[in-house]
């Protein structure tokens, strides 16, 4: 691989490493130079020049990238030997161990199938096609409508708008996972938010990065290397002290960019043909409300812009639908900030609360289930007992009384048990079936309250059935 550093759009080279906050100060002071691309709506654009640390960073890793493809040229010379990889229907191909990749088994196969192929699947594990096999394996070719390939599809894309966000806003990069629908980026930025102005001008870089073909590049590195090459992020040094336990992890390239980042991803951005950036919001670092405040930038791609057509459709549906938007409308409930993540039911609510409570009392009845009532507050030693404390003591309410921990009960499972074993039970009362609408409460993180979908205190249909083994039913 060449040395080449990464021009910003001036084409002028970075000099010394300054702290993230300076460059931003000087950005700020430097506005004016900035790129027209994708300013004419008022949001920001493309940062004139790039961040320093965007080229000290890319010099770094072209370094390992030279001494890697080394070793790998040196190992596919060594090293080779012919391996049998075996396709889902039975049929096996013959190829060479570090030298043959799941796309060249694509093409051999057909064009149209390498070309709408998003990643491979090697024993069982996504793994990049561009990526050699290493040994006898078994070789599945995921398209678009594959939930694995969905998720590389949009980690993929999210790579593609965090190198975008860099070069608008110069701020930290730190988690931009696939979620269910899409994608996210978080960045920290010590000048301010982000605003919906800018999502034209941040699409506009994305769809420039998309034309550009940028290859996705995967590198093994040694962690202490990393510290080194991410240290003007403190998020990324943050991950790399605390949850990365091996000795080297992995990062990945496209364009300007790279990332701490496990993988795989698509072999490279122009296989993303449908890119929107639709919304933002403040989070903390980790969700955890005493840390960092950052900002959340999301967006969803597709391999067809019919599919982004039909999605923005739904979603414009959707809006109309959205509970929270149902329950401010109709009065229904409401959340208060001295209570957070605790519900308000209004009247009317509350009257469609207590009547989906009666339908399932009357399905416990029909079901054999008897109703119990148990406490909301019990002694750290049941929750010690049952295992909760040592695995789930920090997403629980706890307070001392008398000198002993108590806890605000998050489910009714040991409360359930100690109800059974309070006196001695007799074969012919099982199975025992019992039922409970007890409050429950969980210390979920400020940053993931969501509406009635994540909150802090709620009642469940919880029921629990004790019986003889022989009266199991799978």
């Amino acid at each position: 691989m060449s040395e080449e550093k990464a021009s910003s759009p001036s084409g002028k080279m970075g000099g010394e490493e300054k702290p993230v906050g300076a460059r931003q100060e000087r950005h700020r002071e430097d506005g004016k130079k900035k790129s027209k691309e994708g300013s004419g709506d008022g949001g920001r654009a493309e940062l004139n020049p790039w961040p320093e640390y965007i080229n000290s960073r890319l010099e770094m890793y072209n370094k390992l990238k030279a001494e890697h493809d080394a070793i790998l040229a040196e190992k596919a010379e060594k090293e080779s030997k012919p391996i049998t990889v075996t396709l889902p229907d039975g049929k096996q191909v013959a190829a060479e161990s570090w030298r043959t990749t799941p796309y060249q088994i694509a093409c051999g196969i057909s064009q149209g199938l390498a070309d709408n192929t998003v990643i491979a699947k090697v024993n069982k594990v996504v793994w990049d096609l561009d990526r050699p096999l290493e040994e006898d394996c078994t070789l599945e070719l995921l398209k678009f409508e594959d939930e694995d390939a969905q998720a590389v599809y949009w980690h993929s894309s999210a790579h593609i708008m965090g190198e975008a966000m860099e070069r608008v806003y110069g701020g930290c990069l730190c988690y931009g996972p696939p979620i269910e629908n899409g994608f996210y980026y978080d960045m920290y930025l010590d000048d301010g938010g982000v605003s919906s102005n800018d999502f034209s001008s941040l699409e506009t870089l994305c769809k420039k990065i998309i034309k550009e073909k940028q290859a996705f590049e995967r590198l093994e590195v040694k962690k202490e290397t990393l510290l080194e090459m991410f240290k003007y992020n403190k998020f990324k040094c943050r991950i790399l002290n605390e949850k990365v336990n091996t000795p080297t992890t992995t990062v990945y390239r496209c364009g300007p960019l790279i990332d701490l980042c496990r993988g795989p991803h698509v072999r490279h951005t122009g296989k993303i043909k449908a890119l929107k950036i639709h919304k933002n919001s403040s989070t903390y670092w980790e969700g955890k409300a005493d840390m960092e405040t950052l900002q959340r930038i999301y967006g969803i791609s597709f391999p067809d812009p019919k599919l982004l057509k039909e999605w923005e459709k739904f979603q414009e549906e959707a809006k109309n639908r959205d509970h929270r938007k149902i329950g401010r409308d109709q009065e229904l409930y409401f959340f208060h900030e001295l209570s957070p993540g605790s519900c308000f039911f209004l009247p009317k609510g509350a009257y469609i609360y207590n009547t989906l409570i009666e339908f399932l009392r009357s399905e416990y009845r029909r079901r054999g289930f008897q109703e119990v009532v148990t406490p909301n507050i019990f002694n750290s030693r049941l929750w010690v007992t049952s295992g909760h404390w040592q695995h789930y003591s920090d997403n629980m309410f706890s307070f001392e009384v008398e000198k002993e921990q108590f806890a605000l009960k998050p489910m009714n499972c040991p409360g359930h048990c100690l109800m059974f074993d309070h006196r001695p039970r007799s074969w012919r009362e099982l199975p025992l079936r019992l039922a409970d609408f007890g409050v429950l409460h969980r210390n979920e993180l400020s940053g993931a309250l969501t509406g009635l979908t994540r909150v802090r205190r709620f009642q469940q249909d919880d029921a629990h059935i004790f019986c003889a083994m022989e009266q199991e039913e799978f």
